[in-house]
């Protein structure tokens, strides 16, 4: 199949945090139309793929990105528009050639990832399949329905509380069915600002949806997040509802190396502790970024420590680069890594990523950004990856129900797929 591009068009709209990004509408020869929302993150890693923003303050205290949108309309479309690919992989070498850097920051990672997007979607509907069985058949892999994360309480970057751990996460691992895991992160969620009411709290959503009391102690949140669990009839654990944690500990990392935890000042080794102490005590299956990105050595320790016993995910640290995950896996740091396809600007990278964790037996979660639109490529991307994992935020806000309501219909278009968490 040939793939050829008869127009490429971008604009500027919206996400969910009222910051611009871009929407990327593709026409392919045939009159096939297919559009793609991008997604920005908040706590980003210093090693990602660099978004294009035009810092004039003039227009949204300069986030603009009409640079970004005009290198689509411009030097992208034009080398792009009526040439014939064989693949979407064989358009994204392109468009990181177009690009000519490593961190894709001449044209503008927001820029490549959607058109990238865009083009994937054509290619699986010019092919006549859905996406994720498109994005299957091209990563070799069984495709199988993840246990969904749900982000119920926000901190850190996410919001303007004194927490420092960044998301705390439902994970329905002991549910029989993806509808079924749904339903239970929505009602623990209910039981949940349920809870936090009765306790005075105030039940306002940080920017992934969860809620964003004022409490400074992971342990408190835990505390309170183990017992909402209860509250809405499921058991905290493996076999129920677990708990998986984001610290972002690169957020809260000091310039002297320290670790600055509500109130406390704590070597690499003694947040280790710390994190030892909390799996003792709460049924917390999965800790990611629980050390800053160029923290590599506490790594280590951290993988050696922990990592028979919960997840040890990287997301800043790895910023799903193939080359970085490469390194890591030679140094035995960390056991699992998040994917994040703009982290890394195009859907091919994002999959020899994935391939790339799976030959060496790290598990791995494909994940949202705090900055959303509607677009759901990530559930398709998750299924067709066959990981087993996905986090997008909260069971609330439009654009984070999305992606769950879109693995739904998938689950109900094709009752034969798996469910849940994959080895490696």
């Amino acid at each position: 199949m040939t793939l050829q591009i008869a127009q490429l068009h971008a604009v500027e709209i919206l996400d969910s945090r009222a910051r611009p990004t871009l929407a990327v509408t593709l026409t392919a020869s045939d009159g096939t139309r297919i559009r793609a929302g991008v997604p920005s993150g908040a706590s980003t890693g210093t090693r990602e793929a660099v978004e294009l923003r035009d810092k004039d303050q003039s227009r949204y205290n300069g986030q603009g990105v009409l640079k970004a949108v005009g290198h689509v309309n411009g030097q992208i479309a034009q080398a792009l528009t009526g040439c014939n690919f064989e693949s979407a992989a064989d358009v994204d070498q392109a468009l990181t050639e177009v690009d000519g850097t490593e961190t894709k920051s001449r044209l503008g990672a927001n820029a490549i990832i959607g058109v990238s997007l865009a083009v994937w979607r054509t290619e699986a509907a010019l092919a006549g399949r859905q996406l994720w069985q498109h994005l299957a058949q091209a990563a070799d892999t069984t495709p199988r329905l993840p246990v969904p994360h749900f982000n119920v309480i926000n901190g850190g970057a996410h919001a303007s509380n004194s927490l420092d751990f960044q998301e705390f996460m439902l994970a329905p691992l002991g549910a029989p069915t993806l509808r079924e895991a749904v339903r239970a992160g929505a009602e623990v969620y209910a039981s949940l600002k349920a809870r936090l009411s009765a306790d005075g709290h105030a039940t306002g959503l940080g920017d992934e949806g969860g809620f964003a009391p004022a409490i400074d102690r992971p342990e408190d949140v835990l505390q309170l997040l183990t017992e909402a669990i209860t509250d809405a009839g499921y058991t905290p654990g493996r076999d129920g509802v677990a708990i998986a944690l984001d610290p972002a500990a690169s957020e809260f990392r000091r310039p002297d190396g320290m670790y600055q935890v509500s109130g406390e000042s704590l070597s690499s080794d003694q947040l280790i502790d710390r994190y030892e102490a909390i799996i003792d005590r709460f049924p917390v299956w999965s800790i990611e970024d629980g050390l800053a990105e160029d923290d590599w050595d506490g790594w280590v320790r951290l993988t050696e420590r922990l990592g028979d016993r919960v997840q040890v995910m990287g997301d800043d640290i790895f910023v799903t680069n193939p080359a970085i995950i490469t390194e890591a896996i030679s140094r035995k740091v960390g056991n699992s890594a998040l994917i994040k396809v703009n982290q890394i600007g195009t859907v091919t990278e994002t999959l020899d990523a994935l391939r790339i964790c799976r030959e060496a037996g790290y598990t791995q979660m494909v994940s949202h950004r705090s900055g959303e639109t509607e677009d759901t490529f990530i559930a398709d991307l998750v299924v067709g990856a066959g990981c087993g994992q996905i986090k997008s935020g909260a069971p609330a806000r439009g654009e984070r129900v999305a992606k769950y309501n879109r693995l739904i219909e998938i689950a109900e278009e094709d009752a034969s797929l798996p469910f849940g968490l994959t080895t490696g």
